[in-house]
């Protein structure tokens, strides 16, 4: 297993403090624009009450209106730190309008436009965890992390080394507080890892027993089924989808028991390690960003490790199918008809409308465990990003678990947007050789016609939401906030934030 999957440092080290230590570097604090009401245009310092004197802040203050700082979102402002300050500069972030600082995922965002900017820093402190320190630490964290693990050389500067959050009190509930912080980065930050990882390393064995290594690591127990026990147990989307590569299929389950009492949550995610399209092969343009066809697995998986690291109060269990879509001289065909798991045919129209065949089938397995929520998350289809864009998940589902995964995504700086399910849609899933076609005959609702294909495998009476990240789980444009070029570990948080939910109100 490579040093990406296994111990390599995911991010800065991130610790409390209630002063500037000696081993400070730089100093992060927020800048707010001009509060209108007051009429002096003058920003306003976000540096936590009783953290500095007066003088310092006076000193902080002169020193941004010299250099015309305006507290803009996102602007960096660097300066030489005045006398008193035990640190080499000042970062001043700006943060925005004063409301904004009631605004955990801006401040998480301009926490990570921070550690963005300070790659070649040893250490740094900050007061922006006195405006949140959850949202702060996530964005510290996410934002410094670089995936340069197949680099022969590595970039002259490293990325932001560590990370001291100022406090008032480091006592025992704020100490909380970071580590539960710490760990939904850390979990964020595995997915990502998974996602940029390329296919040549990724592949459906590989990625299953890395899946096993850090599962087991976690303590979640694991099984995981071959080539031959797929066959053997009628895994026919995933055998159908598998059958065209040289590099056989996987089904991973991993499993975290929250006590005897507890709710059961199911969590499936889309493995496709690379999705050429199979033989319905897609343009050569974009392709090498199929190496994310296997998001929704990575969130999930780093989930479910999640869930037992910080012991969440609910039973998770994760069915993950993996595999890697090729056109061969074995693979599927368009026009074949294959047998899902549980009994349904499928006519396969379009072989690159492979995500919905290999989770069908994790989801009937998944509901076999009778769980009393279902989760599925998958890059499933292009029209998710016409549909919404690149950074706005789709959410389908039963409609009131639907709108309760929706929103907790909203809380989350996720943006999870729900979508319906039009009736008229599903006659457009009629096969004319079997119980189902894969695709329909048209390109209009595609995202919800995916969606409305998947309803067709959950069992009655099981609360159910689909996830749909095929935009959101990978930027190919420029960095933002605290999400670089690459996988971004959506929708790790929303899930993350699910589980608790559930654990406390059921």
């Amino acid at each position: 297993m490579s040093k990406s999957s296994a111990n390599r440092r995911l991010g800065p080290e991130l610790s409390l403090a209630t002063g500037i230590g000696e081993g400070d570097d730089v100093l992060v604090i927020g800048l707010t624009t001009a509060d209108e009401a007051d009429g002096d245009g003058t920003p306003t310092l976000v540096i936590g009450e009783g953290l500095f004197d007066d003088a310092i802040g006076s000193a902080l203050d002169s020193a941004l209106a010299a250099v015309g700082a305006k507290g803009s979102a996102g602007e960096l402002t660097r300066l030489p730190a005045p006398a008193g300050l035990d640190v080499t500069s000042v970062l001043a972030v700006g943060l925005g309008a004063p409301a904004k600082l009631d605004d955990a995922e801006h401040i998480r965002r301009q926490a990570g436009v921070a550690a963005r900017s300070l790659a070649g820093v040893n250490a740094a402190v900050t007061t922006l965890s006195t405006a949140d320190l959850t949202s702060a630490a996530e964005g510290f964290f996410l934002g410094a992390y670089r995936f340069d693990e197949f680099r022969s050389t590595p970039p002259e500067k490293a990325p932001l080394g560590a990370v001291r959050l100022l406090v008032p009190a480091a006592d025992k509930e704020t100490k909380a507080v970071l580590e539960r912080a710490e760990a939904i980065a850390r979990a964020v930050a595995t997915a990502r890892d998974f996602v940029n990882t390329p296919p040549s390393h990724l592949y459906p064995d590989e990625f299953a027993n890395r899946a096993k290594a850090l599962g087991s690591a976690a303590g979640l127990k694991v099984e995981i089924l071959d080539e031959v026990a797929l066959e053997k147990g009628g895994y026919g989307g995933i055998i159908g989808v598998g059958k065209g590569s040289s590099r056989p299929p996987r089904l991973v389950r991993l499993t975290h028991s929250g006590g005897r009492k507890a709710k059961t949550v199911a969590l499936v995610g889309k493995g496709i390690t690379f999705d050429t399209g199979g033989i319905s092969i897609k343009p050569a343009a974009g392709m090498e960003n199929m190496t994310s066809d296997m998001g929704g697995a990575a969130a999930v998986i780093a989930t479910a490790i999640l869930a037992a690291e910080l012991n969440v109060g609910v039973t998770v269990i994760a069915t993950v199918p993996m595999a890697e879509n090729m056109p061969s001289s074995t693979a599927q065909r368009p026009g074949d008809v294959l047998t899902q798991y549980g009994g349904k045919t499928v006519e396969v129209i379009n072989t690159d409308a492979e995500g919905r065949l290999i989770l069908a089938d994790a989801i009937v397995r998944a509901c076999e465990d009778d769980p009393d929520y279902l989760i599925d998350t998958a890059t499933l289809t292009g029209a998710q990003m016409v549909a919404l864009g690149t950074r706005t998940p789709g959410v389908m589902g039963t409609d009131e678990f639907r709108d309760r995964v929706a929103a907790i995504s909203q809380a989350e700086g996720e943006s999870g947007w729900p979508m319906p399910f039009p009736d008229e849609l599903r006659s457009d899933l009629d096969s004319r050789v079997a119980d189902l076609a894969n695709v329909t005959n048209h390109r209009w609702g595609g995202m919800l016609s995916a969606g409305i294909y998947l309803r067709e495998f959950v069992a009655d009476g099981v609360e159910w939401a689909h996830i749909d990240i095929a935009g959101p789980a990978f930027n190919t444009g420029g960095p933002w906030g605290y999400t670089g070029k690459g996988g971004t570990g959506v929708p790790v948080r929303t899930i993350y934030a699910l589980l608790e939910e559930i654990a406390a109100e059921g």
